[in-house]
């Protein structure tokens, strides 16, 4: 979940928070394809994520100052008019009751619509909804639309305060996002890129520093989408058509029980987007190559 930008998402926020930040993953049924090919390596790949059947070579950045992680939020503004739609994967470690109770933490519309409308996406997903629901995951994963990120296992937060959620401890964080790509290789997710999103955004110069051993590139945004708990998709739609420009990286999420109305949203945004004039992309298209 993204910071603020106004009163209005701050409320967006702050009800995702009192909801135990359920903005939770999609799903789908399966569509066999093998993962595109992949352009050639800026930086290093996490050894995680090559062992979940990762491309064996995805554009990363290399490391910040001492080794630190690094860290990107949006491509070239002076480049091609491209941009890329990313979906946060949310649940969280402690949401497996209420799962059994059979609240739905995915969206198969959602990733339904995407196919249809043939949008490539980054897929942000915790490890604890891989778990879930691995099936969805996996064909995710082997869909040439769509790559798998690692939005850490358990969606706690990596620094605080970071609204309201349970922190991951100091000297933890790198077995949390390991224990992530562990959970995408068992459930056999095709697809996985060594990019990490840290759960609501949040994240400070000591936890870039903890996570350097990963070897990911931590994704952020610049575009907040406002979906999360929206009860009508056309402000979520205004507010990605208003704030898009080249190279942008919005963030979304596709819940049934937290985000109802992006799927609807979608329906309006790619196209217009599109008549535009900009290229839908994935994170990696994004990043700069060699």
């Amino acid at each position: 979940m993204p910071l603020p930008r106004s009163r209005t998402l701050f409320r967006s926020a702050l009800a995702a928070v009192v909801l135990g930040c359920a903005l939770t993953a999609c799903g789908g049924g399966t569509q066999p394809g093998k993962p595109a090919a992949a352009p050639s390596a800026q930086g290093g790949s996490s050894p995680r994520a090559a062992s979940s059947s990762a491309p064996s070579a995805v554009p990363t950045l290399p490391p910040g100052p001492d080794g630190a992680t690094p860290v990107f939020s949006h491509g070239r503004r002076d480049g091609a008019k491209r941009v890329a739609l990313t979906f946060d994967a949310d649940m969280t470690a402690d949401q497996g009751p209420r799962a059994a109770r059979g609240e739905h933490f995915d969206n198969p519309e959602l990733i339904a619509t995407l196919r249809r409308l043939k949008v490539p996406a980054t897929v942000f997903m915790t490890g604890r909804w891989a778990e879930q629901y691995p099936d969805q995951a996996r064909a995710i994963g082997a869909d040439p639309l769509f790559e798998v990120a690692n939005h850490s296992y358990s969606h706690h937060a990596f620094t605080q305060p970071c609204y309201g959620l349970p922190a991951v401890p100091r000297g933890t964080a790198v077995t949390d996002v390991q224990r992530a790509f562990d959970a995408f290789r068992r459930a056999g997710v095709e697809h996985v890129v060594p990019y990490f999103r840290f759960p609501g955004g949040c994240h400070d110069a000591a936890m870039l520093k903890e996570l350097a051993p990963v070897k990911v590139t931590a994704v952020q945004w610049d575009v907040v989408s406002g979906d999360a708990f929206a009860k009508h998709a056309g402000p979520v739609a205004d507010q990605v058509l208003s704030q898009v420009k080249p190279g942008s990286v919005v963030v979304m999420h596709c819940t049934r029980s937290a985000a109802p109305t992006t799927e609807e949203a979608l329906r309006r945004v790619v196209p217009e987007l599109r008549a535009r004039g900009y290229e839908l992309v994935r994170v990696s298209d994004l990043l700069p190559r060699p």
